[in-house]
């Protein structure tokens, strides 16, 4: 890509025009050839690094680039001096991955709550992320630092309608104050989990069309709610344990 172009990633809007995001920092890009490995489509990702990096070992085509530049492609204050660009189509398919179970957010918006979950998801394997429309960008670049790498390994779908799980999945779960404990037998059934935006949830009556079963996560203390990651984690981790 030309260097104006690289510069204009950090806009959703350019994201998709030029079809690529950024992945910063050696750990990531560490994770992307990792991925690579698996999936050969992400040999296509171009490698940009400054002179201290240039005999970076790996398969991406590598660049060695102006200090300047390296500031403007940059998300941080402190550039480590190694960022790839990675096509968006080599982390789309088209059609749904074969993974036993997903993991389904509604206009989740705050980008580092969408990455510390698939951060969890990668984790625990297995698992799909379906993004409602109105959620946050997966490939900004705040998502992509928070997932430490999972997003190269995470199958994950976009503007997926709410409306479209009940054709998809036998077992639908889902979080209310009211609802069974997180530990009855039936939560370990659900196929797909389904977690609501940070303040507004999820449309009660559109989770009661699809016969989305309710649970709960007891608690003793003081505090009203729970960060959306953390509900995530103690799901997936629920669901994994062994009964």
């Amino acid at each position: 890509m030309k260097s104006d172009e690289l510069k204009k990633l950090h806009q959703k809007k350019y994201r998709q025009q030029f079809g690529c995001f950024l992945a910063e920092g050696e750990h990531l890009v560490l994770e992307l050839q990792k991925a690579a490995e698996t999936n050969p489509a992400l040999l296509e990702s171009e490698l940009y690094v400054s002179d201290s990096y240039q005999d970076w070992p790996g398969p991406l085509h590598k660049t060695v680039v102006s200090d300047k530049l390296m500031m403007q492609m940059s998300d941080t204050k402190s550039p480590q001096g190694i960022i790839a660009s990675v096509p968006i189509a080599a982390l789309q398919h088209s059609e749904p991955a074969p993974v036993q179970r997903a993991v389904y957010l509604f206009e989740t918006q705050d980008p580092g709550n969408l990455g510390t979950i698939l951060r969890t998801l990668g984790w625990f394997g297995n698992f799909a992320c379906l993004l409602s429309p109105g959620c946050v960008d997966p490939y900004n670049a705040k998502v992509v630092r928070a997932s430490m790498g999972a997003i190269f390994h995470v199958p994950v779908e976009i503007d997926v309608p709410l409306s479209t799980l009940a054709s998809r999945y036998a077992a639908i779960g889902c979080l209310d104050m009211q609802g069974e404990k997180l530990t009855s037998g039936t939560f370990h059934q659900s196929d797909c989990l389904v977690f609501g935006n940070e303040a507004r949830g999820v449309p009660a009556e559109q989770l009661d069309a699809m016969n989305a079963r309710a649970f709960s996560i007891p608690g003793c203390g003081d505090v009203e709610s729970l960060n959306v990651a953390a509900v995530v984690n103690m799901c997936v981790y629920e669901i994994n344990r062994e009964n």
